[in-house]
């Protein structure tokens, strides 16, 4: 198959159901039609079946564009995919205009990913917001690492406290370059103050996926505490979010 041949999409309506697929594939046309009907079906019965776990990436990734593209074989695009960005979750978390480079990515294929992607935010965000979050620590490092562990770029989260420790607002702060996000201790404090809230933690990620700290990291966690304790609010942690580790400043007591 041409590897430079773009794939027709068909954007899929969001609030009503999608068109019947055997509808769309067993046209008269050949084997090949068939063909893609039976192996859609194989694919989803072993997912009801078996679950995510037991299928590799492009697999999955091939469940997610089926709606996108409805009448051709979305394998090679799959594969080109999990290729170009490494694994599903980097797919998925990739800018649009990066995903639209890959040969057969249009709007449509865009969408659907970026729908999985908002979807399983939502999801792990629903578990520690106005939450205890020092009680629910484990829930609020898988949104983390949902939420950031595979961006390409890095980004400058906070996360709001109010006097019970509960979670009372999560907001992205900045974003940045590969290896730098401008940080505004000033900004952060402020916002503290609009939200009434008691006490912080600070994420960040690093896209290397090596979480270590860098000396200008540890300069300006020390440049918002110092701010914070001014002001009477609690700086409980700073995390750092890698690929597949964090590093917590407390715990390496770097804070």
């Amino acid at each position: 198959m041409d590897p430079n041949r773009t794939f027709g999409e068909m954007p899929p309506p969001l609030f009503q159901p999608a068109p019947d697929e055997a509808a769309l594939i067993a046209v008269p046309g050949g084997k090949a039609l068939s063909y893609l009907a039976d192996h859609r079906a194989r694919l989803r019965d072993r997912f009801m079946k078996g679950g995510a776990s037991a299928m590799p990436d492009y697999e999955m990734l091939e469940l997610v564009l089926f709606r996108a593209i409805p009448r051709q074989d979305v394998k090679p695009l799959a594969r080109r995919l999990i290729e170009t960005f490494g694994d599903f979750n980097r797919v998925l978390t990739a800018p649009a205009t990066r995903l639209e480079q890959v040969a057969g990515v249009g709007p449509a294929v865009v969408t659907e990913l970026k729908i999985v992607e908002a979807a399983a935010q939502r999801m792990a965000r629903a578990k520690v917001m106005h939450r205890p979050v020092l009680s629910g620590w484990d829930a609020l490092l898988d949104y983390c690492h949902t939420a950031m562990a595979h961006r390409e770029i890095e980004q400058f989260r906070v996360l709001y406290l109010d006097r019970k420790n509960v979670l009372i607002a999560d907001e992205e702060q900045a974003r940045g370059t590969v290896d730098h996000v401008p940080v505004y201790p000033r900004e952060i404090i402020r916002r503290a103050l609009e939200l009434n809230a008691s006490a912080l933690i600070l994420v960040h990620n690093h896209p290397s996926g090596d979480p270590t700290p860098s000396d200008a990291d540890i300069t300006m966690t020390a440049r918002i505490a110092q701010a914070a304790d001014s002001m009477g609010i609690t700086i409980h942690d700073h995390l750092i979010i890698g690929k597949s580790r964090e590093l917590s400043f407390r715990s390496q007591g770097l804070l």
